[in-house]
C-alpha cells in the first residue's frame, strides 16, 4: 500500500494557527511548552518525572485494574496498565468521545498516531516505558454530537431521549440500531466480522462507556492501548486541591482570559476556539450534567433546586468528588494531573484550545504537554487511483474547492488558451505610455484613461469567463467524471476522515485496514498522508 504526502498548509483544510504552530512560528512560542520533536521527549520526560508522584501512579493503576476487571484484554495491554507503577514510565494520550461504533474515521488516526509514537520514544529510550492512552470523553453531554455513523452515504442513528454524561447511558434502543445497519451490509467475512464487533460491544453491555470500551479494547489491544474512564471517584479524589482552587479562586478564567487577550493583540487574528466560565465545572447526579454559577456567595446547580454556601461546597467536594466534572477548559489539567503523561495528541480545533490553557497550567504548577497534530489521512482504493490516472488527476488537485478543480481541469485539458493573462499584460502596458501621455498634456486625463483601462480589463475578464463557461460545457463528461471521483473521495465537499467511517473500508480490507495503518501513519513526521489500499 503505497503512501506519499503533503504539507497540511497545502491542504487548505486547516487553520492558520495550526500550520504557523507546525512552521514553529516564533509568535507562538508562548502558548506552548515544546514542540513535538523526538529529542524534545527528553527534557518533557525529566520535568513531568520531577512533579509526578508514586502516589498519584498507586491511584492510577488501581483506577485501570477496577475499570478493566469486566473486560478481556491483551496480555500488552496489561503489562502497560503494570508498568505505569514504574517512575520510568509515561503515557502519550488522546481523548475523543463516545461516538457510535468509532464515528469519523479519523478516531483511528489518533489511536494510531498516539500508539506509533509511543513505540518511536522507546525506541529512541529503551530503557524507559511509553503507554499509549484513549482517554474517554465519558462525561459529555452532547448526544447529538455522537449519537450516529455515517454508512454508505447514510446516517446510522441511535435516537433516544437522552440526558446527563453519555458514558452512563443504557444500551436502550440498540438493537433497532443493530438491525438497521446489518441488513445494509453483504454478505462477506468482513461483514459477519463487523457484525459480531457491533453485537459484542452495544448487545452484551449495559452502557455506553462499557460497549465504547469493549468495542476500542477489541479494536486495539494488540498494540497494547489503554482505556480510561476519567469519570472516577478515585482519579477525581487526585484532582480535589485544583477543584476547590476553581470554586475558591476561579484561576483558570483568569489565566485562560487574559491568554485569550495575548491571542487576540497578535496581528495574525486567529481565532479564539473557548471562552472560559467563572467557573468551569459541571456537577453530575442521577442523569444530571449541569453547570455551577456562584451567584451572591451561594453556589447554584442550573436548571435545579441544588445549592451550596462556600463551606458546603467544599464538604461535597472533599466527600463527593466523583459529582464535579470539569468542562473543556478544566478536563485537559485533570487529564494531566491523573496522568503521567508527555504529549497530547489531537485534532486542529483541540489543540487550538489547548494553546489558550498553558498559563492556568502554570498557575497550578502542572506541566504542560507537548501538542502533537495526530496524522490525517486520505484513503484510496485502487479503483479510484486508475480513475484518477484516467483523468490525469494529481491527489493535490483533489484538494482544492470544486469550482477551482473543474476550472483548473477545463484548462489542463482545453485545446485552445482559456488564460487571457498576457493580453491584460498587454493592455496594460499600453495603457501606461496613455498615462505618460496624460502627465504631460493635462493630468484631468488621468481619470478618464483609468476608466478606459478598468473598462477594457473587465471586458477581457468577462470574454475570458465566457470562454471558460463555453469549454466547460465542452468537457461536460470530463467534468462530471471529475466532480464525481472528488465528491466520493471529499464527501459534502469535506475531509473523508471527518465523514467516512471505518465500516466502509473494513468490508473491503478487513483486518489489512488497521494493519496499514499502523505501518503508515507517522506522528512525528507533520504531513497530510494520502494512502493507496490495493
Amino acid at each position: 500500500m503505497p503512501s506519499h504526502c503533503i504539507p497540511f498548509r497545502n491542504t487548505n483544510y486547516f487553520s492558520p494557527l495550526i500550520c504557523d504552530y507546525l512552521d514553529e512560528k516564533p509568535t507562538l512560542k508562548p502558548f506552548y511548552n515544546r514542540f513535538p520533536k523526538l529529542n524534545s521527549f527528553q527534557e518533557q520526560m525529566v520535568e513531568k518525572k520531577a512533579s509526578f508522584s508514586k502516589k498519584t501512579r498507586e491511584v492510577l493503576v488501581a483506577s485501570l485494574i477496577e475499570q478493566y476487571k469486566y473486560t478481556k484484554t491483551s496480555q500488552l495491554t496489561q503489562k502497560n496498565i503494570d508498568a505505569l507503577q514504574s517512575e520510568n514510565t509515561f503515557t502519550v494520550t488522546t481523548g475523543h468521545q463516545l461516538n457510535i461504533f468509532t464515528g469519523p474515521l479519523y478516531f483511528f488516526y489518533k489511536i494510531i498516531s498516539t500508539i506509533n509514537l509511543c513505540d518511536e520514544l522507546k525506541a529512541a529510550n529503551p530503557n524507559h516505558q511509553f503507554v499509549p492512552i484513549y482517554w474517554m470523553a465519558t462525561e459529555d453531554h452532547d448526544f447529538e454530537e455522537i449519537n450516529y455513523f455515517n454508512f454508505d452515504g447514510k446516517k446510522v442513528s441511535w435516537d433516544r431521549k437522552a440526558s446527563g454524561p453519555v458514558g452512563e447511558l443504557d444500551l436502550e434502543g440498540f438493537k433497532h440500531v443493530f438491525e438497521v445497519f446489518s441488513k445494509q451490509l453483504p454478505k462477506s467475512k468482513n461483514a459477519d466480522k463487523l457484525i459480531q464487533l457491533f453485537k459484542d460491544s452495544y448487545l452484551a453491555n449495559n452502557s455506553l462507556t462499557q460497549a465504547t470500551r469493549n468495542l476500542v479494547n477489541a479494536l486495539f489491544k494488540a498494540y497494547g492501548l489503554v482505556i480510561i474512564d476519567g469519570n472516577d471517584k478515585n482519579l477525581k479524589t487526585e484532582f480535589i486541591p485544583y477543584i476547590k482552587e476553581e470554586f475558591l479562586n476561579q484561576s483558570s478564567y483568569k489565566e485562560v482570559s487574559k491568554t485569550n487577550k495575548e491571542l487576540n493583540a497578535l496581528p495574525e487574528n486567529y481565532k479564539i476556539q473557548v471562552n472560559p466560565r467563572e467557573i468551569n465545572l459541571f456537577y453530575i447526579k442521577s442523569g444530571l450534567r449541569e453547570r455551577i454559577v456562584e451567584i451572591d456567595g451561594v453556589f447554584q446547580v442550573l436548571e435545579t433546586d441544588i445549592s451550596w454556601n462556600k463551606n458546603q461546597l467544599i464538604a461535597e467536594v472533599e466527600n463527593y468528588p466523583e459529582r464535579f466534572s470539569p468542562n473543556v477548559i478544566l478536563r485537559p489539567l485533570f487529564q494531566e494531573v491523573v496522568l503521567p503523561n508527555l504529549c497530547y495528541i489531537g485534532g486542529g480545533g483541540e489543540l487550538a484550545y489547548w494553546f489558550q490553557l498553558k498559563s492556568n497550567f502554570e498557575a497550578q504548577n502542572v506541566t504542560f504537554p507537548i501538542l502533537l497534530l495526530r496524522n490525517s489521512v486520505l484513503l484510496i482504493t485502487t479503483k479510484q487511483q486508475e480513475k484518477l490516472e484516467k483523468l490525469n488527476l494529481e491527489t493535490k488537485d483533489l484538494f482544492l474547492k470544486q469550482s477551482d478543480l473543474l476550472t483548473k481541469v477545463t484548462k489542463d485539458i482545453s485545446k485552445i488558451e482559456i488564460d487571457f493573462s498576457q493580453q491584460k499584460e498587454h493592455l496594460k502596458k499600453q495603457f501606461e505610455d496613455l498615462y505618460k501621455l496624460a502627465e504631460q498634456t493635462d493630468k484631468s486625463f488621468k481619470g478618464a484613461v483609468s476608466a478606459q483601462e478598468t473598462k477594457q480589463i473587465n471586458g477581457l475578464e468577462h470574454l475570458e469567463k465566457r470562454l471558460l463557461k463555453a469549454q466547460k460545457r465542452k468537457q461536460s463528461d470530463v467534468l462530471q467524471r471529475v466532480k464525481i471521483i472528488q465528491d466520493c473521495l471529499f464527501p459534502n465537499q469535506s475531509l473523508q476522515e471527518r465523514q467516512a467511517n471505518f465500516s466502509t473500508f473494513y468490508l473491503e480490507f478487513g483486518d489489512q485496514l488497521i494493519q496499514q495503518l499502523m505501518v503508515n501513519l507517522q506522528p512525528l513526521k507533520n504531513e497530510f498522508i494520502i494512502l493507496n489500499l490495493e
